[in-house]
């Protein structure tokens, strides 16, 4: 009957501690995705500042610019939030066109991307 008990304690145990570390398994696994979220926010948040430097830096309006994109989003915080941001194209360093192209494609803004590069074009003539 000790045994039995003692079997039976041992399997109640064990089952805490896997209880436990499942739960420890579940946070860290928790706060890799958070972290990895935070990064891409960041990181989005600095494509957007590039884009938005780019901008100015060509005495182009950023909003303007994203609208041709995007028409149906009016109101982008991100965007006015990286504005605020940008300093005068005589301040800031030179960007060059396949950086900012690269950046917004690799977040996928392919058509934010195809307007940019139209006006890179018109910026030729």
């Amino acid at each position: 009957m000790a045994i039995v008990i003692t079997g039976e304690i041992n399997r109640c145990y064990i089952s805490a501690v896997l209880m436990k570390k499942g739960v420890c398994e579940v946070d860290r696994k928790k706060a890799i995705e958070e972290q990895v979220i935070s990064t891409y926010k960041q990181d989005e948040r600095m494509m957007i500042l590039v884009f938005a430097q780019w901008c100015i830096n060509h005495d182009l309006n950023p909003e303007d610019i994203y609208l041709k994109a995007y028409p149906t989003q009016k109101e982008n915080k991100e965007l006015k939030e990286a504005i605020s941001l940008t300093v005068s194209k005589e301040e800031a360093g030179e960007i060059n066109n396949e950086t900012v192209l690269g950046v917004l494609s690799l977040f996928g803004n392919d058509d934010l991307a195809f307007i940019l590069s139209e006006e890179m074009e018109k910026l030729k003539k």
